[in-house]
């Protein structure tokens, strides 16, 4: 999948919990975690990690509580 679709994606998660009330870092992890495939979490995970451009802050602010990928 590409760089862009991953970025894209994510950050449409982000942008619907951003207007619910409350905690909304907790479900953006839990729906990554729990509907994204391992090459899919790892590859966001990367994006988070290289700093990639364009993630949405919730985003970042997720990518401790999504569910890593064992190698």
């Amino acid at each position: 999948m590409s760089e862009d679709k991953i970025i894209r994606m994510a950050n449409q998660i982000a942008a619907f919990f951003a207007v619910q009330p409350g905690d909304r870092v907790t479900p953006i992890a839990a729906h990554i975690s729990e509907n994204w495939s391992a090459p899919m979490r790892a590859a966001l995970l990367s994006h988070v990690a290289a700093q990639t451009p364009g993630l949405d802050p919730l985003v970042i602010d997720a990518a401790p509580k999504i569910r890593p990928v064992s190698a």
